[in-house]
């Protein structure tokens, strides 16, 4: 459970949010399949040094999406999902995920030339983290 996920205080974004985000990308990458018993409100709260609310609220917001499941006595499970619902959960964290990038590049006065080969120059300098490193258009 130590890496089960990543969460920074420093950073913008709430805790609550990084938890969900961090659950959404690890059910989007099929790292958590469908069925999957995730870690209990107090076990994650205790492994990330966070407030039970914190996460009992991330867990709340992703059982209203759809993304998981209570099933009363058990626990919470990563929902049956269908291939077509994972797809759409994935180009939506990469949207998320580019407008944030467009944003930041755009701020500092960067063209879209610029802001691609930037993306281009980091995804070839190291390996992705899920991905090959390689374009899908080569």
């Amino acid at each position: 459970m130590r890496n089960f996920l990543d969460v920074d205080p420093a950073a913008a974004a709430p805790i609550w949010r990084q938890i969900e985000d961090g659950m959404r990308r690890r059910v989007a990458s099929g790292r958590l399949a469908a069925g999957t018993p995730v870690p209990s409100v107090r076990d994650l709260a205790k492994a990330l040094r966070v407030n039970p609310a914190t996460v009992s609220k991330a867990y709340r917001r992703l059982t209203e999406t759809g993304l998981l499941v209570v099933r009363r006595g058990e626990g919470t499970f990563v929902a049956d999902l269908s291939s077509s619902a994972l797809e759409s959960e994935r180009q939506s964290l990469l949207a998320e995920g580019a407008a944030t990038y467009i944003r930041i590049a755009a701020s500092v006065g960067a063209g879209r030339g610029e802001a691609i080969r930037g993306v281009e120059s980091i995804w070839d300098s190291q390996r992705i983290e899920g991905g090959e490193g390689e374009s899908d258009e080569e």
